[in-house]
This record gives structure tokens, C-alpha cells and sequence, in this order.
């Protein structure tokens, strides 16, 4: 968009000297948090020859190095460091000699508490006593902060790594161990050294040094898998041991290409900043994207960790075998593995109707963000390291896998898998593009698959498709057209854009499946779908896969709404329906009155995943209606929309339930409590006092609603109860769930206090952006607060996410829901004096929320509120 931040100057390394293989010592003091490091570097000089070597290095001072070839060696004379531009330039009195050579650094370095690079994590024995443990996490690019090295993604190499370790430690790397020896300086300490590792790229590089306990098992593959868990935990690896040896041959066998290492760790890290990395052969994990209590984990965690493991196995072959040529296709690994990772779990768990829970997740999730005039195209071009922080974001991962899905839908599974195969096998130990992936799917399939997908990658924002339907006889003719969709409303812009939209439609007939497909790749056209009564119904893109919006003409949406009520429509196209028809009220293409009386037609709905984005959507509409003086009315309809539910399922579990009932009873029990209803908010304080007096102990999954419903009706004596199960909690879990929480207490001192908790000790560094997000979602006030907090916090706040995404999600949790233009103005100008290079497009989106809240709020406050009245009015009097 116009308002682009300006971009830095940026220049790749230069490919003059390039890396064959590294070897790598390293020696991390875990108590004065530096480590002293070598690396000897075996690399190619290509004419002409030059008398410099320009890497990335950060954060790390080189103290010599020196270049070898041809039995001579001869040292660098100066180490000149870019520090904006994260590189060194190391410069040798004569030139290199063309051919192989070995280059020699050695170095120190810092482990530093920002979860960036090698660094520190701090942990508690079983016995109490605090201490750091040694990792990494180098994605996208921090490897430069434990080694020097030419860190992009398609300079590859293999590695040969030793890690000089106190001997009491567990030591892991992407590889086996392939030996260890005391280390002859100091008998404290050991020398472990592990295998060669296949030609790979330095983000992927990691090593561990702590304490850990593990569980064990061959896949059916040979692959020995490991889960390691913080000591005493072992028990709540097995789940996600379970569920990894289950996905490596569920892989194997879908893409036919083995995995190619010996073993895969997967280990729970305390400070973590993502929710894992996929490093080849050692993945990184929260202590919640990886640990399962049968007892205490609720089932969310568990489809959550099953999601989490699947999606970085995938990575294994999708990013680490073969990876991106440059963080411009960062997408094609992210939007791969997030969409992938639903087909793993669909394979190991059919009852967790985990594609339906796609489509809530992910899919309208970027179609929010996507119909911004500050989003961006699937395809970024990035430069500067703070540039590539950037698209971490919903655009790369959902609509990636949005796209990925609906390309997967166009093609087949059999010719989707062909092409996969096929690309694997060409581009394996090696970086591809996007084109590249195309080109594969095309041969595989024969269908114009780079003409359709650019027009989804290459240009943002997607199309409304605007349907109408005219009987002619028994047939029944519709004109189909489309244009870009844009949240503030219909696209006004000179040119509009065009998209290659594969468009199918199914009738009343046979909801299920397609009658007819077609390409759309012009604006407009007309279709007859012949031998269809007028008394049938006509419904596009059944199984919502198509990434797109549509507006119906009204006759056609008053002939699809019955199969709402009666549910001959399938979830996942009750879901899209409701969703579509919410997101045009946002536009102000449709009055939000008529998508309240959309809403009311749930009232039979049994599906957990169309109740969650309902949920989800009836939250945004009240927060917005916060700001309004009848607030009180719409929490009155969410109690009436949502307490026969309630009533059906009850609060405890019934014989033969599964996991989605314990999904939804949690949904229905915390939206109920939220909203004031009254029997909810009584036993919810009922259950809490027997659950805090140890007489009955509240299941995992109805724990979130609970704490909610007491916190937010509850005083200064509620919250210090659950400030001190939050420091009796001994899974990480559990802390978050009452983190998530905390923001709910009314009150406005205690809300002081929650946001204080919120950067104490108590709470880890990654959490605290929950903590303030969760005060700034709980009501206007909070808000208001939580704002307040993070400007005054803001140097604390930024030094500590600096660069990450967190910091964008904090910013994005804060002020996404405010409704004024003044506050849109002061967000903006906020961070014109604070810069926060790695959330500037978050910032934009913020604003652009603010105003788009504004215009929805004056637009449609009052016909809400008669909407309520009225049907409030005809409540109490039936007879009306």
C-alpha cells in the first residue's frame, strides 16, 4: 500500500567465498552466560580472487582468524563489523587463493535472555533452585549470534558440531552423538561430538544444553524418536511421542521420501518465544506445544500439540530437505506445514473433525486480515532482517494454507501427491521458489496451476463473489461475477483486480458434492445449472474451500437459511455462510441486524466449530457494542442464543462423549459466564470454592470457563486466590490457563495489579503478552488500561520482544479493539516517536481496525439496539 515504511538498504552476502562444511566447537558457561566458540570452516574461493571474506555475525567478538590453502595459512589483519547490517568483513593481507581453503575463527560470545540466537532459559529443579539452560533458536536470522557464518537459507553446508558441556548435562544436536571424551582442560567437563549432518541450511542448525528427562520409541520406519521433558516429567512426553511416531511414516508415505536422519528429539524448552521450530532433527517446543498430563491437560492442549507436532515433522521435509531459496517463499514452509499438519491429525485423530476446525482457525482468520488495505501478498520481497520478522503473520501461514488447500481441492489428492513427490526428489538437499513448486504440480497434474496460484500469491486481498439466480423452466441460470473484497466496503479503486477462482456449486440435491466446477478467470459470468425446481436450493463453494466471500442475491439466501435451522446444510458451510454474511456487516455492505437474525437460526446447532466461530464473532460484535449504552442487551442476547446448549450439554461429562463435547461445553459454559448468565456465574463460584477447598478437584476442561466466570465476577479476594494457584501450578499449562484469564477482574485497581504480575518474575517472558492482551480483550476499561501500561511500559516491553513477533502480537492484543478516530491517531503517532521496526504493517493494520471499528459503530449502533428491543419486546409478549 501506499504507506509502505521505507525500506532499508539491504544487499545479500556476496558468493565470492562460499561454505563447504563448518566444524564447530563450542563451550557455553551456564553461569556467567558467555560461551567461547571455534569454527573451522571448509570453503570454496571462486575467481577472481579476492583479499576479504564478508559473513553475518552479531553480537559476537572475533578475537582470530586466519585463512589456510595450499599449506599456507595466513591471518586476517582486520575484522571490519557492519552492525546494522549484521555482517564482519574479515581482511587478509594478500589475496585468497582460488579452490578449497579452511577458514579459522575463533570467538566469544554472549548467552542472552532475548530467545534469540544461543541463548539462556531459565528453569526450577524439582528441588527449587533456579537454573539456565543452553539453546537456540536461529530462524530467520539468528544463527549469526552463536557462530559466524553465511547465514541465508540457500547458502548450505554440512556441519560437524562439538559441544564442551559441564558432565552432568544432557548435550543434543540435529544429529546422533558419535562420541565423548572428558574434556582434557577440566574433568567437570565432556567433549561430545556429534555426526555429520546432511548438506542443510544455518537456521535450521540447533543444539541443547540442560537437564532433561526423555521417553522413547521406533517408528515403524526405524527411526528412533525421543521426547525430552524438563526432569521428573517424562509421562508428559508420551503423548506427543505417540503422536510423532504415528506422523513420520504418515509422511514418509504421503510424500514417498523417507526421512532422511537417523533420529528426531523433540524437546520442551521453559522460555520459548514461537510455538516450536523445526530444526532438523531437534525440534524446539514450548513446555505447552509438547507436554501432556492425561490428568490435568485439557483437550484443546492436546489438539494443539498434536497440530504443533505435525506441522514441524512436516517441516522435515517440507523446509529442511528441501527449503525456500530466499525469505520471500517463506510461505511455501509455513503455508505447506500449516496446512498439512491437518491432514496429520485427521489421520491420527477422525474424531477431532479437524478440517472443519480449519476453516475457523485459519481460513476466515486470513480472510479477515486479508480484506485489509494493509495487508500484504502472499509473496513478499524482504531484505533486512527486521523485514523478515515481519511476515511471520497470518497471511504467510493461513491464507498460505488456505491457498494450499484449495489448490489441493482443484488438483486431487492423487496428482497433489505426484507433484509433491516430484518436487522433493528434484530440489532435495536444495532451495526451490514457488514457481518451482508449481512447475511440479503442473507436470503432475496438466492443469494451469502457476496461472491460477500467482494470481493468489503475487497480489493481495482476495475476491467477493457476487451471485444472482434467474428460473428459466426447470433451469436455472446464475450470473456469477466478482471483485475484490475490501473490509471497508465495495472496491472503489481504478483498476480492480482479478483473480483465477475455482468455483464449484452444489444444490439442496446433494449438499455434499459438487454438481458442477468451473475456472472463473474473468470478472463476469453466467451459469445454468439445468433440471432444478424453484423449490431447491443453490449453494457456491460447498465445502468452503474456496478462498473467497460471497454475497447472494436475498432471494437465494432466504432459500439457503432452513438448511441452517435444520441443518441440511454441512457445518463447515453453515459456518462459511454465517461467517460471509458477518464479515459483509462489518463492510457495510449488509446491516448487522439481519446477521443477529442469521444468528438466531443456531439455536438447534450442534457443531462445535461453527458454536466457536460464532462465539468468536459474537465477541467482536460486543466488544464493539461495549461502547455503546446498551451493552447490557447484547449480553442478554448471547445468554438467550447460547443457554439452550448450555442446558443440553450440562456441566459434566456424559458416557460416550468425545473430544469435541468437551470442546464445546467449555465454549458454551465460558461465553455464558461471561455474559452474566446467571445460573452459570452460581455454579461456576460453587465448583470454584469446592475446587480451591480440595474437595472436588474441577476437570481440566471446564477450568478456563470457571476461572473466567469467577474472575470476572469476582473481588480483590478471587484474584489473590488465583494469583496463588497460578504459584502452586506445576504445569506450565495450567499457568497459562489462568494467565489467559487474569485480564477478566473488573475492577480498576485490581487491574493494576494483574498488568504488574504481568512483567514480574512470576509470569515467563513469552506469557506476559497474554497477561496484557488478556486485560485489554476483557473489557473497555481494560483496554484503556492495557494501553496505558504498554506505553508506559514501552522500553521494558520493546527491549525485551525486540525484533520478534511477539512485540506485533502485543501491539495487535492492545489496540486492535479500540473505536475511535482519535485513537487511531494516537496509536499512529505513538509509534512514530517509539519505532518498532518489526510491527510497523502490524501498526497500519491496527489503525486501519480502529477507523473500520469507528465507521461500523456509527453506522450500525442504533439499528442493533431496535433490532434487541424488538425482539426483546416480542419476548415478553408473545402475543404480539
Amino acid at each position: 500500500t501506499a504507506n509502505m515504511p521505507e525500506r532499508r538498504p539491504f544487499a545479500r552476502l556476496p558468493t565470492d567465498v562460499s561454505p563447504v562444511n563448518y566444524a564447530l566447537w563450542l563451550k557455553p558457561d551456564l553461569v556467567d552466560f558467555t560461551f567461547e566458540g571455534k569454527v573451522e570452516a571448509r570453503v570454496q574461493v571462486s575467481r577472481p580472487a579476492t583479499n576479504q571474506i564478508v559473513m553475518n555475525c552479531a553480537d559476537i567478538d572475533i578475537i582470530s582468524a586466519s585463512f589456510a590453502s595450499g599449506g599456507k595459512e595466513i591471518n586476517a589483519t582486520g575484522f571490519n563489523y557492519q552492525n546494522e547490517d549484521e555482517k564482519v568483513t574479515l581482511s587478509f593481507p594478500s589475496a585468497l587463493q582460488a579452490g578449497s581453503g579452511i577458514l579459522k575463527i575463533d570467538f566469544v560470545g554472549e548467552l542472552n535472555d532475548k530467545m534469540k540466537g544461543f541463548y539462556r532459559s531459565k528453569y526450577i529443579t524439582p528441588t527449587g533452585e533456579v537454573r539456565f539452560a543452553a539453546v537456540t533458536q536461529f530462524e530467520a536470522t539468528d544463527a549469526r549470534r552463536a557462530f559466524p557464518c553465511w547465514d541465508e537459507p540457500a547458502i548450505k553446508a554440512t556441519f560437524d558440531i562439538t559441544l564442551i558441556v559441564p558432565k552432568d548435562r544432557v548435550a543434543l544436536s540435529n544429529m546422533n552423538v558419535i562420541d565423548r571424551k572428558p574434556y582434557p582442560d577440566d574433568d567437570n567437563l565432556l567433549e561430545i561430538k556429534f555426526a555429520t549432518t546432511p548438506i542443510m541450511s544455518t537456521y535450521l542448525v540447533a543444539f541443547v544444553v540442560g537437564e532433561y528427562d526423555f521417553v522413547e520409541s521406533q517408528s515403524s520406519d526405524g527411526v528412533t524418536v525421543r521426547v525430552y521433558t524438563p526432569v521428573g516429567k517424562a509421562e508428559q512426553g508420551k503423548f506427543a511421542l505417540e503422536v510423532a511416531t504415528k506422523t513420520l511414516p504418515f509422511y514418509k508415505d504421503y510424500f514417498n521420501v523417507p526421512y532422511p536422519l537417523p533420529k528426531i528429539d523433540l524437546i520442551a524448552i521453559a522460555d520459548f518465544a514461537a510455538g516450536a521450530m523445526e530444526n532438523w532433527g531437534l525440534v524446539t517446543y514450548r513446555e505447552t506445544a509438547l507436554l501432556i498430563d492425561p490428568k490435568n491437560s485439557c483437550s484443546s492442549s492436546r489438539q494443539w500439540v498434536a497440530l504443533v507436532v505435525g506441522h514441524e515433522l512436516a517441516h522435515q521435509w517440507f523446509g529442511n530437505l528441501v527449503t525456500m531459496e530466499w525469505w520471500t517463499h517463506l510461505w511455501l514452509n509455513e503455508g505447506f506445514a500449516s496446512w498439512i499438519e491437518y491432514l496429520c491429525v485427521d489421520h491420527c485423530f477422525p474424531d477431532y473433525d479437524i478440517w472443519t476446525q480449519f476453516v475457523s482457525a485459519d481460513y476466515t482468520r486470513a480472510l479477515e486480515l486479508d480484506a485489509l488495505d494493509n495487508s500484504h501478498p502472499i509473496e513478499v520481497n524482504v531484505g533486512h532482517p527486521s523485514e523478515v520478522d515481519e511476515i511471520f503473520d497470518a497471511i504467510s501461514y493461513s491464507k498460505g494454507a488456505s491457498v494450499i488447500r484449495m489448490l489441493h481441492n482443484y488438483i486431487g489428492d492423487e496428482d497433489f501427491r505426484k507433484g509433491m513427490n516430484i518436487y522433493l526428489t528434484k530440489f532435495q538437499h536444495k532451495n526451490a521458489s514457488t514457481e518451482d513448486l508449481w512447475d511440479c504440480l503442473e507436470e503432475a497434474s496438466g492443469k494451469p496451476v502457476a496461472a491460477v496460484m500467482s494470481s493468489w500469491t503475487k497480489q493481495m486481498g482476495f475476491p467477493i463473489i457476487v451471485v444472482d439466480q434467474e428460473q428459466h423452466g426447470e433451469d436455472s441460470v446464475l450470473k456469477i461475477s466478482q471483485k475484490k473484497f475490501c473490509a471497508s466496503g465495495p472496491f472503489n479503486g481504478e483498476t480492480c483486480p482479478n483473480w483465477m477462482v475455482p468455483i464449484s456449486i452444489c444444490t439442496s440435491e446433494d449438499p455434499s458434492r459438487p454438481k458442477l466446477t468451473m475456472l472463473l478467470d474473468s470478472p463476469e459470468t453466467t451459469v445454468t445449472i439445468s433440471n432444478l425446481g424453484p423449490s431447491q436450493w443453490v449453494k457456491i463453494n460447498p465445502g468452503t474451500v474456496g478462498f473467497y466471500r460471497i454475497q447472494y442475491s436475498s432471494t437465494m439466501l432466504d432459500s439457503l437459511l432452513p438448511g441452517i435451522r435444520d441443518l441440511t446444510l454441512p457445518p463447515v458451510d453453515r459456518l462459511g455462510l454465517q461467517n460471509d454474511l458477518f464479515s459483509l456487516s462489518r463492510a457495510g455492505m449488509i446491516s448487522t441486524a439481519e446477521v443477529l437474525k442469521v444468528m438466531e437460526a443456531f439455536v438447534n446447532e450442534p457443531n462445535y466449530t461453527v458454536w466457536s466461530d460464532l462465539s468468536c464473532n459474537l465477541g467482536v460484535l460486543s466488544s464493539l457494542l461495549s461502547y455503546t449504552d446498551f451493552h447490557e442487551e447484547v449480553q442478554e442476547f448471547i445468554c438467550d442464543l447460547f443457554t439452550p446448549i448450555g442446558q443440553k450439554l450440562g456441566w459434566d461429562s456424559k458416557q460416550g462423549e468425545g473430544h469435541l463435547d468437551a470442546l464445546l461445553r467449555g465454549l458454551v459454559l465460558g461465553k455464558l459466564g461471561k455474559a452474566g448468565h446467571k445460573p452459570t456465574v452460581e455454579e461456576s463460584h460453587r465448583r470454584f470454592k469446592d475446587h480451591v477447598d480440595g474437595k472436588v478437584v474441577l476437570s481440566a476442561d471446564l477450568r478456563s470457563p470457571v476461572y473466567l466466570t469467577v474472575l470476572k465476577h469476582g473481588d480483590s479476594a478471587t484474584l489473590d486466590t488465583m494469583l496463588k494457584l497460578h504459584k502452586q501450578a506445576d504445569m506450565q499449562e495450567e499457568k497459562n490457563r489462568i494467565e489467559r484469564v487474569l485480564g477478566a477482574i473488573s475492577d480498576a485497581e485490581l487491574t493494576q495489579k494483574v498488568l504488574a504480575f504481568a512483567l514480574s518474575e512470576e509470569v515467563r517472558p513469552q506469557d506476559t503478552v497474554t497477561v496484557i492482551g488478556g486485560v485489554a480483550s476483557s473489557s473497555k476499561q481494560g483496554r484503556k488500561a492495557a494501553w496505558k501500561f504498554v506505553k508506559d511500559n514501552w522500553d521494558e516491553l520493546h527491549n525485551r520482544y525486540q525484533g520478534g513477533f511477539l512485540i506485533s502480537r502485543l501491539i495487535k492484543l492492545t489496540v486492535d479493539g479500540f473505536v475511535d478516530e482519535k485513537m487511531a491517531a494516537e496509536v499512529k503517532s505513538f509509534f512514530e516517536s517509539h519505532h518498532a521496526p518489526a510491527a510497523e504493517r502490524t501498526v497500519q493494520q491496527c489503525c486501519e481496525n480502529i477507523l473500520l471499528n469507528a465507521a461500523w459503530l456509527k453506522r450500525d449502533a442504533d439499528d442493533i439496539h431496535q433490532y434487541l428491543l424488538k425482539r426483546k419486546g416480542s419476548a415478553c409478549n408473545p402475543a404480539v
